[in-house]
């Protein structure tokens, strides 16, 4: 397929090396991971693709990364932590076999789980059901870049699919939902998930504050709890005052979160441990990284950042990117002027071809200096 290109957004977790497996056996387009790791410590599996880096500004804009370096027709987007059928790459090419309309086409996801699932595996299997979410996402690189890609104020995979699934129709393309699959599987995480993955609230701010009041419709995103847990919260700060009916509102709203959140599970006692401390505490976080999103994100508009207009960046050496030393043939002499990693850094960051004018004799020391690869 030499109209479609792969892009993955990673972290470094070794279940990349998994998804790399299933793609070396099935795939022969471009492949693009995206580093983004802040500092990326140890190397990626090895494996038939490019690596970019996004500066650890999460998966919004690691994904931007990836789809405009890519020059195909279609960026077919995955996570690291997926699973690929055999016939995926097949699938997705009938998928792919649709009219100029269509903007973008969704992959099924699949998430193994037993006959009582944790918390956390329950959260997981919600993607069966999520619209447009880009563990399996295909778009065309058209529209991607008529609406400038994937919104980067989202910090973490969680609602920035949603967000550009909901532009990009605004455009007047359609979206659709394929044939093909992949499997996610449920990964192992700590006891504080739960209370972690509230942080979602402020990108649910961000989505209120472009899209107004409607967005969950607009953007077909089930509703959540927030208005009990803002019940909960609200009865424990007057049940501080003495009020001990507070303090029974309080309670009674507590257990019932508890209730709903044991009766699906597996109820051992780890687990029901986990969900009476953090039932206790997701309203609390709830509430704030709500009200810490509405704050930041008042007055904001739509995303619409485009393609960088510079097709690539040529840099003089001396004076530019290395002290100047007049006729220097000696690469003990060469030293970087300040910054010039970082902006050399920010422009490959933003997809921009980077090249330096160099002697043959200094190109291992300007290049090690600077940081080429």
């Amino acid at each position: 397929m030499t109209q479609t290109s792969v892009v993955i957004p990673t972290v470094g977790r070794a279940c990349l090396a998994d998804l790399l497996a299933d793609l070396a056996g099935q795939w022969t387009g471009p492949v693009y991971v995206v580093d983004d790791r802040p500092e990326p410590h140890g190397a990626l599996p090895a494996g038939d693709y490019q690596v970019l880096r996004s500066g650890g500004r999460g998966p919004a804009a690691a994904r931007n990364v990836g789809w405009r370096v890519a020059k195909t027709e279609w960026v077919a987007f995955l996570d690291d932590d997926v699973r690929l059928p055999a016939d995926w790459s097949s699938a997705l090419k009938n998928d792919l076999t649709v009219d100029d309309r269509v903007a973008g086409v969704q992959g099924r996801i699949k998430v193994p789980r037993g006959s009582r699932p944790t918390d956390w595996g329950r959260s997981t299997a919600g993607l069966e059901k999520a619209d447009w979410a880009t563990a399996d996402m295909a778009y065309r690189r058209t529209a991607l870049d008529q609406v400038g890609g994937f919104d980067e104020r989202f910090p973490r995979a969680y609602r920035e699919d949603a967000d550009l699934a909901l532009r990009i129709r605004q455009h007047g393309w359609e979206l659709r939902k394929g044939a093909r699959h992949v499997v996610h599987p449920v990964r192992e995480e700590d006891f504080w998930v739960s209370v972690r993955v509230q942080r979602g609230n402020a990108d649910d701010a961000l989505l209120r504050a472009v899209h107004g009041r409607h967005w969950r419709t607009l953007a077909q995103c089930p509703s959540g709890r927030l208005k009990w847990h803002l019940a909960t919260v609200l009865s424990a700060v007057v049940a501080l005052s003495g009020s001990k009916k507070a303090a029974a509102v309080w309670a009674l709203l507590t257990a019932d979160f508890v209730r709903r959140r044991v009766a699906p599970g597996p109820r051992t006692p780890d687990e029901v441990m986990r969900m009476v401390v953090t039932s206790v505490v997701i309203p609390f976080a709830a509430v704030w990284h709500r009200a810490r999103g509405t704050w930041q994100h008042r007055g904001s508009t739509p995303w619409h950042k485009g393609q960088p207009k510079v097709g690539a960046v040529l840099f003089d050496r001396d004076g530019t990117l290395i002290h100047d030393v007049p006729y220097n043939g000696d690469p003990e002499q060469v030293r970087a002027v300040p910054q010039a990693r970082q902006a050399i850094r920010k422009l490959r960051t933003a997809g921009v071809p980077v090249a330096e004018v160099v002697r043959p004799d200094l190109l291992t020391a300007v290049s090690r200096l600077l940081g080429d690869r």
